[in-house]
Order: structure tokens, then sequence, then C-alpha cells
């Protein structure tokens, strides 16, 4: 593939550094611009080896600039049923590469559909993040079942939110209300009876129960 080069705009650069505290730099590029511009880059990805399309997305998530990681994922999510567990796991480094919610949640979105795609490898998918000494590892293990609907496994979401229930973290505790109010959606008397049973802080109940 062509070495991609993003044009951004100065002042939308200015705004989603802000945005981000400015923690990290940016091209200046929404996402619907990325959008466009990436649209070739997308459909090519999907005809070239698989070796190329690995370098691709390494070269692109190691990058300074922040839309060249969002690239990366979009490469990620557009060719993860060409993907096996091999390469799903060669994955996960980039979750530790400037760890920040955007990057870990959308990231996380391709591992979730690689589960439903080949149940058989839950269990190892799961364990690679649950348990992490890195909170934004363990964020995904609690998350990592969102819009699964009938098909969670509320064994694995008790196991990945158990050990964080007292954890004072913020990304952690909106991850606990983020995963319970969405499988409240399907199954509202398990998590009522969750909540119930168990000494969640105030940001997690109030997040898990807002559809109760």
């Amino acid at each position: 593939m062509d070495k991609l080069m993003l044009i951004g705009d100065g002042d939308a650069r200015v705004g989603m550094e802000k945005y981000m505290k400015n923690h990290f730099p940016f091209v200046g590029m929404p996402k619907p611009e990325r959008t466009k511009q990436t649209k070739a880059v997308i459909k090519q990805s999907k005809q070239i080896e698989l070796v190329e399309l690995l370098q691709t997305i390494d070269e692109l998530y190691n990058r300074r600039e922040r839309e060249y990681k969002y690239v990366a994922i979009d490469l990620i999510q557009a060719n993860y049923k060409r993907f096996t567990i091999k390469e799903m796991i060669q994955f996960v480094d980039y979750f530790k590469i400037d760890s920040w919610w955007e990057t870990v949640d959308t990231l996380r979105v391709p591992f979730g559909k690689f589960i439903l795609l080949h149940p058989e490898e839950t269990m190892t998918i799961f364990d690679l993040f649950n348990g992490n000494d890195d909170f934004w590892m363990r964020r995904v293990a609690i998350t990592l079942q969102l819009s699964f609907k009938d098909k969670t496994d509320t064994s694995l979401l008790e196991t990945a939110i158990l050990p964080d229930l007292t954890t004072d973290e913020f990304f952690i505790q909106k991850a606990i209300g983020w995963a319970l109010r969405d499988y409240s959606k399907t199954n509202p008397t398990w998590v009522r009876n969750f909540i119930q049973k168990n000494e969640l802080s105030k940001l997690a109940v109030r997040e898990g129960s807002k559809y109760l």
C-alpha cells in the first residue's frame, strides 16, 4: 500500500488537541473527513496480502498524530474476519501505546466482533485483558461484550467487574456502569440483581441503572 498522508485543518487540530486535554498531537481531521480521505485505503486493504496489511497497520499505529492510530484501528475493524487468534494477540500491544479512552474503546470493538465470530477463542481473548495491572486493559475486559445482547456471558462479566468494585479509577467505574447499562437493555433483571447484591460505586450504579 502507498504511504498514507492525511491532510488536516489547523483550526480543527487545535480543537481536537484541546478536547483530548492536549495529551496528544493531531493532524486536525474530524472523523467524516478521515472517512472520506481513507475510503480508498480501506477498500484496498481488503485485497492486499496479510503480511503487508499487518505492516501497514503497525506503521500507522506507531505514528505520532492521533488520526493515524484511528486509521490503523479502522483497518483492523475492516479486516477482522481475515485475522486469526495469532494476529489478534499481536494487536493487544496497541492498547498500551499512548493509551486513552478513545483508542482503547475503539480498538476493543474488533476484539468483540472476533470472539462473536470465533466463540472458541473467547477465553483466550478475555484472559489477555482480565486481571491485567494496566487499568486500560481491565477496562477492555469489562466492556468486551458490549452489544452482545443475549450472547453475553454473565459469568465473564462478573469475573471482569468484581475485582474492580472499589477501584478508585474513573475510567474503570465508568466502564462498569457502561457494561451494566448496555446489558440491562437485554436482561434488566440480571443487572438489577447484580447491583443490589454488590456494593458498587455511585458512578457505576448511576450509569448501570439508567434504563432500569
